[in-house]
C-alpha cells in the first residue's frame, strides 16, 4: 500500500506445507517427510541443484520513475499489486529512481536484511535511454558492493512491447473510439528524448497502434518536436476529422497535463496503468532475466 509517499512492505514468508506434502515449487516429487523409503532412493546431485535453485523466487523489484505528482505514485502502486497478485511466489517491491520514496537504494537494502540471495530489477520504462542505461546501472553497481552476497540482475525495459501497443489501443478505445472510424486521428504522445534515434523508435509505436484499426495516428512529444499541435495538423492535413491524444505514458503526472493544457478542446484517453498486458510484459521480463542468470550458473 501507498500512503504518504512510502510503500509499505510485507516482509516475503516462504511458502510452507504440512509434514509429508511436497511444495510444487521446492522441487516436484521430492517428497520430504515419507520415511525411510524415501531416503533409501538417493536424489540425483542435478535434480538437487535444481531443487535448491527453484526452492524460493529472486525478489522482483519493479522500478518506477517516480513524479512530483502523486497520481503517478498512486497507480504504479497499483500496477505492482497487479504483478504481486500474479506472481505470488516472490517478494515483489516497488522503488522509484527518483522524487518518490522507497528508492532502489533502500529496497535492495531490504530485501538483502531479509536473506535473499537473488533480486531481480525490472525497470518500469517505456525507453531505454539514460535511466535504464547510466542511472540504474550505477546504482545496481554500488548495490553490489554493499551486498557482495546477493546477486542482483537488470532485466530489460518494457519497451515498445507489441502488448503494450494492444493495451493503448485499448485505452483509446475505452473512450469510445471505434477501430473501424476512418475519420479518426490519434495523437500518440510521449515524452521524448534528447536522442533523435530513441524518439525514432517512439515513432514506430504511433505506426503500430493503427494496425488493425482504419485510424490516422501520428506522433508528438510533451518534450520536443513534434509537439502536439503539429500532430493535429499533420492528422487533419490526412483526412481526420476528430482527433483524440494517446499518452504513451505509464501513469498521469505533470508531463500528461501539459499535453492537455496544450489543447483542451481535444479528449485524451487514460494513460496505459494496471492493464494486464502492462503486468503480461513486466513479469515476462522478470523471468526472462531470471532463466539468463540460471543459464550463466549453469
Amino acid at each position: 500500500m501507498f500512503v504518504s509517499g512510502e510503500w509499505s512492505y510485507r516482509p516475503f514468508a516462504a511458502p510452507t506445507a504440512p509434514p509429508g506434502t511436497a511444495l510444487a515449487d521446492a522441487g516436484a516429487g521430492t517428497d520430504r517427510g515419507a520415511g525411510p523409503a524415501a531416503e533409501s532412493s538417493p536424489v540425483p546431485t542435478s535434480r538437487r541443484i535444481r531443487d535448491s535453485v527453484t526452492r524460493r523466487a529472486p525478489a522482483f523489484i519493479a522500478v518506477a520513475h517516480g513524479s512530483r505528482d502523486p497520481r503517478s505514485a498512486a497507480t504504479m502502486s497499483a500496477v505492482v499489486a497487479e504483478i504481486a497478485g500474479r506472481r505470488p511466489d516472490a517478494d515483489v517491491r516497488l522503488a522509484f529512481l527518483d522524487l518518490n520514496t522507497p528508492s532502489v537504494e533502500q529496497v535492495i537494502d531490504a530485501v538483502a536484511a531479509q536473506g535473499h540471495a537473488e533480486v531481480v530489477v525490472v525497470p518500469l520504462l517505456l525507453g531505454s535511454a539514460f535511466h535504464a542505461r547510466v542511472d540504474l546501472p550505477g546504482i545496481l553497481a554500488a548495490a553490489r558492493n554493499r551486498h557482495p552476497l546477493l546477486r542482483i540482475v537488470q532485466a530489460d525495459v518494457l519497451g515498445t512491447d507489441e502488448r503494450l501497443v494492444t493495451a493503448l489501443r485499448d485505452r483509446v478505445v475505452s473512450l469510445g473510439a471505434d477501430p473501424a472510424d476512418s475519420g479518426l486521428g490519434v495523437a500518440v504522445a510521449a515524452v521524448g528524448s534528447s536522442s533523435a534515434a530513441a524518439n525514432r523508435i517512439t515513432e514506430q509505436v504511433a505506426a503500430a497502434l493503427a494496425v488493425g484499426t482504419s485510424w490516422r495516428t501520428a506522433i508528438c512529444f510533451a518534450t520536443t518536436e513534434p509537439a502536439l499541435p503539429q500532430a493535429v495538423s499533420e492528422l487533419r492535413r490526412l483526412g481526420a476529422r476528430r482527433v483524440v491524444v494517446a499518452p504513451w505514458f505509464l501513469a498521469p503526472g505533470l508531463l500528461t497535463d501539459r499535453l492537455a493544457a496544450a489543447d483542451p478542446t481535444l479528449r485524451h484517453a487514460p494513460t496505459i496503468g494496471a492493464h494486464r498486458l502492462l503486468v503480461d510484459v513486466a513479469v515476462d521480463r522478470h523471468d526472462a532475466a531470471d532463466r539468463d542468470r540460471l543459464d550463466l550458473s549453469a
